[in-house]
């Protein structure tokens, strides 16, 4: 989303633009499909949707420049933000008007590396 004052996207969302493009292209290779990029409702924001035969994957990017201080990339899908991705799922499948099978990965990208996890966290 482009900054209200000056309609440019700032250099941290272009970043992040690239991070769910690489990421997007990860699921790709592994026979995944993208139906849906930056889903985004009053609850939160899903980066990417993706299709993995007959489920239905919601996927979490994040991407740290340097080092995992702090719990690294995947340490900060914290329990509020895990509810804030689980709430817009929810709507987005209202959408959909069906419920298929669904889960929720994560892909971290640290340091230039790419690290994939499948069922990131379980809907409570």
């Amino acid at each position: 989303m482009p900054s209200r004052a000056t309609g440019r996207r700032t250099s941290r969302q272009v970043e992040g633009g690239e991070a769910e493009e690489r990421a997007a292209q990860f699921l790709a290779e592994r026979g995944m499909t993208i139906v849906a990029r930056n889903f985004s409702t009053r609850l939160g924001e899903i980066d990417l949707v993706a299709r993995d035969g007959g489920t239905l994957v919601f996927v979490e990017v994040r991407r740290r420049l340097s080092s995992a201080r702090y719990g690294g990339a995947i340490g900060s899908i914290d329990e509020r933000k895990q509810r804030r991705i689980v709430a817009a799922a929810r709507l987005y499948l209202a959408r959909l008007g069906s419920e298929p099978p669904c889960r929720f990965d994560v892909i971290a990208l640290e340091a230039g590396e790419c690290h994939y996890v499948r069922d990131a966290f379980a809907v409570a």
